[in-house]
């Protein structure tokens, strides 16, 4: 190692020098890089994916090749995608300081076509890594790991959501086959029935082999709506027997005209329980909902909301803006709202909506953590859970 290498090391509170560790992540292999500072070429090994011990051999071997410390700190960083934060959390649980970071808010060059290798992103990883142990604050966009209560809160509404897009899909598709035949029948409970005496254009029975998928994806549907039903079962019934402060919450939002128990489970469980926030700007941030403004020299213009935060929220977030405004017409907002956009066309209105959703996330973070109800807001007569 050279000295100018050795120089630019960096050395815990202690005195010691730091191993740098980078993860790239594959389905059937993990590529591993380690490093001690600035200017010197990562060492890089393979291993099978998902093996915890060759994990924490290769971190052994690494410090012995690099001469440090058994004991020395390990800072270790990893892109957030489909093996999710467990191992973060082994990490952890062996005394390395982690970092789960957005791949997609890794920096890239501009001035040429980006190449993109497991060895150039191992590089790229651990240059960023040590950039943010330096000092620089924004070399990094982290995520914020949730605990294994909060990241399981989670699954009820996303598998609710997952059904009922699954449910329309299978619905479109039969739809999709009756058109095929010039038949447009409505999807009522007695389908199954119904499907018995259908008739195509001429009068003569369907074919046997359409006859028998559209059975096939009848059933398909009736399994789907008792998932969803089972599914908005057990979410009511948290709601009305559970216990915490996550489902506290959820209660304290149902209080309030415009917001039922989806969009309430929603808010708490994807967003408010388990984020602290400091202002409102970033709970805009957060929900992909802050605007993006263009300015260079005398142009300046507005790329409209950054999409960049939570999708889950961002989408629920628009649809009880509609609600608010016309369940709650003496609160401050909607009145703000006709106020700008009366006399204003749909595509502004439209527009609008996302401000209005924007200021009502904020609204409802200050009503849970300060207790401010919305100026003008009007509470339902009783508690409907």
């Amino acid at each position: 190692m050279s000295g100018t290498a050795k120089a630019r090391e960096k050395e815990d509170s202690a005195g010691r020098r730091i191993l740098y560790m980078a993860f790239e992540l594959g389905e059937k292999s993990w590529k591993l890089g380690f490093t001690t500072g600035f200017g010197q070429k990562p060492r890089e090994k393979t291993i099978v994916s998902r093996d915890r011990d060759s994990v924490l051999q290769e971190i052994r071997r690494a410090k012995a090749r690099f001469g440090l410390e058994k004991d020395c700190e390990v800072q270790s960083l990893y892109e957030a995608g489909r093996d999710g934060f467990w191992l973060h959390r082994f990490l952890l649980a062996n005394g390395i300081r982690n970092t789960v970071v957005d791949s997609t808010a890794i920096e890239q060059s501009r001035r040429k076509k980006t190449v993109k290798t497991d060895r150039v992103d191992l590089g790229k990883l651990l240059h960023l890594l040590m950039r943010r142990d330096a000092g620089e604050k924004r070399a990094l966009c982290e995520v914020n790991v949730p605990s294994v209560c909060e990241e399981d809160r989670r699954h009820l509404h996303r598998e609710a959501t997952k059904t009922r897009h699954d449910l329309t899909r299978v619905t479109n598709r039969i739809k999709g086959l009756l058109s095929g035949q010039g038949l447009k029948v409505e999807l009522s409970s007695d389908f199954g029935e119904q499907l018995e005496t259908l008739k195509t254009w001429d009068g003569s029975d369907l074919p046997p082999m359409i006859k028998a998928r559209l059975k096939r994806e009848w059933e398909k549907v009736e399994f789907l709506k008792k998932q969803v039903n089972e599914l908005e079962r057990q979410r009511l019934e948290y709601v009305r027997e559970g216990e915490g402060e996550a489902l506290d919450q959820v209660r304290q939002l149902l209080q309030l005209r415009g917001i039922g128990p989806k969009s309430a489970w929603l808010y708490v469980m994807e967003f408010f329980s388990w984020r602290k926030f400091k202002n409102g700007k970033q709970v805009g941030s957060l929900a992909g909902l802050a605007p993006t403004p263009y300015q260079s020299g005398e142009t300046a213009k507005e790329h409209g909301i950054c999409k960049a935060g939570n999708k889950h929220i961002r989408t629920i977030a628009i649809e009880i803006a509609w609600c608010w405004i016309r369940y709650q017409p003496e609160s401050e907002l909607t009145k703000w709202y006709e106020r700008r956009y009366e006399d204003s066309g749909p595509v502004a209105h439209k527009i609008g909506i996302v401000a209005v959703a924007r200021k009502l996330l904020i609204a409802l973070w200050r009503y849970l953590e300060q207790g401010l109800v919305p100026e003008g807001a009007q509470f339902k007569p009783a508690r409907i859970f």
